[in-house]
């Protein structure tokens, strides 16, 4: 992990087309701008680890799910 001091207005660069820039500092929050193209999915990492743990567990659900389908499409045929 890189770690560096940035005083409000100074910026870092991440490759060619990513720019974060420390807007605000205020009782132990920093407020951040980033500029980023359209392409690049920005997400505070809550939000991130949320959506990780949802696309999980859709996953793991999706072979019951599948199962009982199957099963009730066969009771159809059967009828």
């Amino acid at each position: 992990m890189l770690k560096l001091t940035r005083k409000v207005g100074e910026r870092i660069n991440i490759g060619d087309d990513i720019v974060i820039c420390v807007l605000e500092i205020n009782k132990g929050n920093v407020r951040l701008g980033i500029e980023a193209p359209s392409r690049v999915t920005i997400l505070r990492h809550e939000v991130f680890e949320r959506i990780q743990a949802e696309n999980l567990g859709s996953a793991r659900g999706a072979a019951e799910d599948l199962g009982k389908a199957a099963a009730i499409w066969r009771q159809k045929g059967q009828e």
